[in-house]
């Protein structure tokens, strides 16, 4: 009976080790396809990265090595390799730069997870062992950065250019960088400082001209002309700007109605009733003493006539028209106005006061400006100029990332070097650290630490310089203390990245790696796959 009873024991055990193995072929499974992710923007890391061309769908072109955007266009179908694309994201947001840094180091630590795991580490001990020695890894980097005070913009404009080296508009981050500073410096609320609003920054972008020609401007810019339907004046001295959301336009019926009309007396006093209301509307707006007009985009009717335009020439009113509805609120916070929603709530105290409202030729099209405005809001405008769509958008996106590193600097005011020091340094302690610790979290610990040395690698062989030696070189200067020792990549050798001005703000490093983690623990601890019809 024994001997009976002995096999059937052991085939139950064997059922259940085979279940196990499709858990561990999950894991598998999803951790190639997020290192696949992964690979696919590594090469777009650093100075020296490629940039990546993608085509959509609908035949647009776009060329760029942001790492955020690159993989928002990707058609990522496998679960575990779209919190890759969600992880980049939410660097995007968390800190504006880094986007690629954050999906290179989850890439790597899904590595060295991969050797843990085929060593029989359990899983939950992994993930455990890596919170441990991320939060450890922010105490060191806290420990590394260098208080910066928002007075002194040199080094504000060394982070913004550091940021803008990477991209395509490299060439131009002497001109870009000190311009990202100032429009962020210009937004800075006195009440809330450490606080950045980046959509208190507008970017216009016009075709035409070269990136060197992208300005600053304290004010407005509208990327339209002004209506010239029937001669209205196209520049405007001592402006009194009131922006409206109603319709300068003869009443029509709610629903689909036609009236019908019989006879021509009918016909001239329909007429002769939409020329008094219209009348009647301008003479309320020139009342005020109203001479420029921003009219807000209608869905319902037309916004404007070429009746009421020509009364309003005739008025000497200046009429821009088809404003955006978004952009109405940035508006009416640059100008100190209110939004006259109706024409009976129109009166002066709701009026914008500028020196000057005027119509520029640009390029090949006009752009309407408005300067010297009274009692400005907390705003800016950027123009940026560029010679083709490809590099305007670029040029944005880049901007962006400039834009996203000071306001990092401004809510958290340190900065730490840039050209692999940290990781390289990170790498060292939580090494030494490994040491110390008991059982398998030293493993893990160790393995968090080699994960990290992939950055310094990844800069070396993107700027096609010798990997191995350089990183082996970066790690023997950081046991001799050099803290600060990076890969400059534009010499191709090690120096002191610090004295390069080769520097990045602190939260970029440290989002990157608290974010990578919890993205890599995720990944870790799903062990099935389920699909729901």
């Amino acid at each position: 009976m024994a001997a009976i009873a002995a096999p059937q024991h052991r085939s139950s055990k064997t059922e259940s080790y085979v279940d196990n193995k499709r858990k561990e072929d999950i894991r598998h499974a999803n951790i190639v396809a997020a290192r696949a992710v992964a690979n696919a923007v590594r090469t777009s890391l650093g100075p020296k990265g490629m940039d990546k061309m993608i085509s959509t769908s609908s035949d647009e072109v776009i060329i760029t090595n942001d790492g955020a955007t690159i993989l928002n266009k990707m058609q990522v179908i496998q679960p575990a390799a779209k919190m890759l694309v969600e992880l980049s994201k939410s660097q995007d947001s968390a800190a504006g730069d880094g986007t690629t840094t954050v999906v290179v180091i989850a890439g790597a630590l899904l590595e060295q997870c991969l050797l843990l795991l085929s060593h029989g580490i359990h899983p939950t001990v992994v993930s455990d062992s890596l919170h441990k020695a991320a939060v450890k890894a922010v105490d060191v980097l806290t420990a590394m950065a260098v208080p910066v005070e928002l007075s002194d913009r040199d080094s504000l404009v060394k982070s913004a250019s550091t940021s803008l080296n990477s991209k395509v508009v490299s060439q131009y981050s002497t001109l870009l960088a000190p311009l990202a500073v100032d429009a962020v410096l210009s937004v800075v609320d006195a009440a809330k400082p450490d606080m950045v609003d980046l959509r208190d920054v507008k970017i216009v972008k016009k075709l035409g001209g070269t990136v060197d020609d992208t300005e600053l401007v304290k004010g407005l810019v509208f990327d339209k002309k002004v209506s010239h339907a029937a001669g209205g004046p196209t520049r405007m001295e001592n402006a009194k700007i009131a922006v409206i959301q109603f319709q300068i336009s003869p009443p029509k019926t709610d629903i689909e109605q036609s009236i019908v009309v019989s006879d021509y007396s009918q016909m001239d006093r329909i007429l002769k009733e939409e020329r008094s209301y219209i009348l009647g509307m301008i003479k309320k707006i020139k009342a005020t003493g109203c001479n420029v007009l921003l009219i807000q985009k209608s869905i319902l009717r037309d916004a404007v006539t070429d009746l009421s335009l020509h009364y309003l020439a005739k008025a000497k009113i200046l009429v821009i028209k088809d404003v955006e509805r978004d952009e109405i609120e940035f508006i009416t916070k640059t100008l100190n106005c209110l939004p006259i929603a109706n024409i009976e709530h129109f009166r002066a105290e709701k009026l914008g006061y500028a020196d000057l409202v005027e119509e520029v030729s640009l390029g090949d099209g006009k752009i309407v400006k408005i300067n010297g405005i009274k009692e400005m809001g907390k705003t800016t405008t950027v123009l940026v100029r560029g010679s083709n769509q490809l590099v305007l958008d670029e040029a944005e996106r880049s901007l962006h990332d400039a834009l996203c590193v000071v306001r990092c600097l401004v809510a958290k005011r340190f900065l730490i070097a840039g050209g692999g020091a940290p990781e390289i340094e990170l790498s060292r302690q939580l090494g030494a650290w490994a040491k110390v610790l008991h059982g398998m979290e030293g493993y893990c610990v160790r393995a968090f630490a080699e994960a990290l040395e992939v950055i310094p690698y990844t800069l070396a062989e993107n700027a096609g310089l010798n990997p191995i030696a350089i990183v082996t070189e970066l790690r023997n200067r950081h046991a001799q203390g050099e803290i600060n020792a990076g890969i400059n990549v534009r010499k191709g050798q090690i120096t002191n990245i610090l004295e390069e001005n080769v520097v990045q703000p602190l939260l970029v490093s440290t989002s990157a790696i608290t974010l990578a983690t919890e993205c890599v623990r995720m990944i870790l601890k799903i062990d099935d796959i389920v699909t729901v019809r």
